[in-house]
């Protein structure tokens, strides 16, 4: 009998097979990719990438009017021999002091978001170098915010300034000619922020006031002027 069985498993067709598993199947089923789509991927790896055009950097209509009009009348007034000597403005600090950030820090960092829309620069939070009892402040705690400006958005910022921000001031009569430090910086101080454009007054809760400090190379204070005079600041007669 065990040779009957030999000899009919010999004599059974090789083709029948295992009952194959589902996933098996579905395998068998999908369509395999043809042979353009795989030409197509690897060109599009291989394709070299382009790269993107930089932006176009607009100088800001300050700065060339200083590198045209302004720098030349400074020469003519105060006869300079060397180009560097012509005093130029360095930089522009803005602050802002938040006395109630000590009971609410909110406060704080709601200025710090108007100061940052206004300036177009992320603003820096200030805190308290050391602890006064009677304000009832501590080392660390915040207590304001600033920003400082450089190259084009400093000029930016004085544009808006001198043409927007100061004739929407109330009962503007000028820039006071006396707040110059003796080392060519002047220092004027605005009570309402909201001044500024970029802030909604229908969505502002608080009004606060900054402190703009233009920070020049100028050596006297009659040079400071002269170069602030050639920008348009409105000093008082």
């Amino acid at each position: 009998m065990a040779d009957k069985d030999k000899a009919e498993a010999k004599k059974a067709p090789k083709g029948d097979k295992a009952p194959q598993s589902d996933k098996a199947q579905k395998a068998d089923k999908a369509p395999k990719a043809a042979k353009g789509d795989k030409a197509e991927k690897g060109k599009a790896a291989d394709a070299p990438k382009v790269a993107r055009a930089p932006e176009e950097r607009v100088t800001p209509r300050l700065k060339t009017h200083y590198n045209e009009v302004v720098r030349q009348k400074l020469v003519e007034q105060f006869g300079y021999k060397n180009r560097f000597d012509v005093p130029t403005i360095e930089k522009v600090v803005i602050n802002i002091g938040v006395g109630e950030g000590v009971a609410d820090r909110k406060k704080v960092e709601q200025a710090a978001n108007d100061l940052t829309q206004i300036a177009g620069q992320k603003a820096v939070v200030t805190i308290a170098r050391k602890s006064i009892a009677n304000f009832k402040l501590r080392d660390g705690q915040a207590i304001g915010c600033k920003v400082t400006l450089r190259q084009a958005r400093m000029y930016e910022f004085i544009d808006r300034l001198v043409n927007i921000a100061l004739p929407r001031v109330r009962d503007f009569r000028g820039l006071n000619p006396k707040s110059f430090d003796g080392n060519g910086n002047f220092t004027l101080g605005i009570r309402e922020h909201i001044v500024f454009p970029e802030i909604d007054f229908d969505k502002t809760s608080d009004v606060w006031g900054m402190d703009i400090t233009v920070c020049t190379t100028a050596r006297t204070n009659a040079e400071a002027q002269a170069l602030l005079v050639g920008f348009n600041f409105p000093f008082r007669q």
